[in-house]
């Protein structure tokens, strides 16, 4: 077992990797930018390790300080948490060379799986339905001529992509001469990767991701979906699981397929494996080669810590569960809390908190690490917080939700709990019955 493990991450991650690391028993170090020396992952870490000036490129993405800042204390391991370099091929090959343990897959299987084009070859070769596309395209020409094969509407979509950037939808060979170029520039400015590839767009599908897990033994399971369809931007709002969109027979036959998926990628630690559903078929877009901001959904389902799992995994274990040990009981609910104003178009809203009451009670958990007097700097991403409920039962967990938002008090910023709120008066949301344009749709209205 690991005797110190350096987080390369801040905020709510970091310290629920600082907590997972006490708990096992392993020393914690804490790394941070001028912007974050009064964070909550500092303060309570074991060691901390300062890396420089707020921008990320100087601090959180700086490899070279990284390495440092593990060399100068003494950590054997290192997690990335996710976002900034979790799924950076290169960094996880600069961790191992430097003697050390990355707390996630290989650098190979992040490179393998993080370039969606490659991705989709690999779950072809593992059988696993792929939403009908192409390999990568050079030119506009190259894009207009594979779209006649597969149809309008069509995604452009960038190889290296994620959150949501690098995405455009043509209706017709006009509009994807343009969504081409604006693509391409978009993926080049945000990964240095301009290379991009076509899928069929589907008009309603539901975003379902598979949670899987394998080790180094040969063991590979998965502990269920969530579903991610309420979304802005392209952007996760809130999750859920199980998926009230799809029937016992579809949520097996996926969660297969997600576990083939990972065998197949030679896959070892967390990933997820992401899904879009239409009626009874499903269809493989991407995999997370890292954890996932919604992963407290699934350990609130399965009572499976996900993340002491990694960290177990990376020192040599085997998993700890078997697949017919992993527990599925009542449904959880997740709702990012994000520092942002709903009714201006989601504009940042960075400042101090100036009063902070979290929800509690049976059920209820809230991953976040703000408190009151705590000033949320404008150089990161505006989440701040995750609302997670379960219950038995989804109407239970609405009703749980809407309790527990209520009691949620953020002052002197503008977040996203309206929002929620909204939701769970929301017809459509409460059937269950919705799909990933629909908050989008919903917005309009007004």
């Amino acid at each position: 077992m690991f005797d110190k493990v350096l987080i390369a991450n801040r905020g709510e991650i970091a310290l629920r990797v600082v907590r997972a690391c006490q708990e096992l028993g392993i020393q914690a170090v804490a790394v941070y930018s001028d912007a974050d020396s009064e964070a909550l992952h500092v303060r309570h870490a074991d060691e901390i390790y300062h890396l420089g000036p707020p921008p990320a490129k100087k601090s959180y993405l700086n490899v070279e300080a990284l390495l440092q800042a593990a060399k100068e204390t003494g950590a054997d391991a290192i997690h990335p948490g996710y976002g900034f370099l979790a799924e950076n091929a290169a960094f996880a090959k600069a961790v191992t060379d430097a003697g050390l343990a990355f707390i996630g897959p290989s650098a190979e299987a992040i490179d393998k799986m993080g370039n969606k084009s490659a991705a989709r070859r690999i779950a072809e070769d593992a059988d696993v339905p792929v939403v009908p596309g192409s390999d990568d395209v050079g030119s506009a020409d190259e894009a207009v001529s594979t779209a006649a094969e597969i149809g309008y509407p069509v995604m452009v979509k960038a190889a290296a992509g994620g959150g949501g950037r690098g995405i455009r939808v043509a209706e017709n060979k006009e509009e994807l001469r343009k969504a081409v170029q604006v693509a391409k520039r978009e993926a080049e400015s945000a990964f240095g990767d301009g290379t991009l590839y076509l899928e069929k767009f589907l008009a309603n599908p539901r975003h379902v991701e598979v949670q899987v897990m394998a080790d180094h033994h040969g063991g590979a399971i998965h502990l269920f979906e969530r579903e991610c369809s309420m979304q802005r931007r392209h952007q996760k709002v809130l999750e859920e699981a199980p998926s009230p969109g799809i029937s016992a027979e579809v949520r097996e036959k996926m969660c297969e397929a997600a576990v083939r998926l990972a065998k197949n990628a030679d896959y070892a630690n967390a990933g997820t494996v992401e899904f879009l559903v239409e009626d009874d078929e499903f269809y493989f877009i991407e995999m997370n080669t890292r954890i996932q901001v919604e992963h407290p959904v699934t350990e609130m389902l399965t009572g499976v810590d996900l993340v002491k799992e990694q960290i177990l995994i990376a020192a040599g274990e085997p998993l700890s569960v078997a697949q017919d040990e992993v527990p599925f009981v009542g449904h959880a609910m997740e709702f990012r809390i994000n520092a942002e104003d709903p009714d201006n178009d989601f504009m940042p809203s960075p400042g101090e908190i100036t009063f902070l009451e979290v929800p509690g009670g049976p059920g209820v958990r809230v991953d976040s690490a703000i408190y009151q007097g705590y000033k949320i700097p404008p150089f990161y991403d505006s989440m701040v917080g995750k609302l997670i409920v379960w219950a038995l039962t989804r109407e239970e967990a609405i009703n749980r939700a809407r309790r527990a938002l209520k009691e949620y008090r953020l002052e002197g910023i503008n977040t996203t709990i309206p929002l929620h709120l909204r939701l769970l008066d929301d017809k459509v949301f409460l059937s269950g019955d919705y799909h990933t344009g629909y908050l989008e749709e919903l917005l309009k209205e007004g």
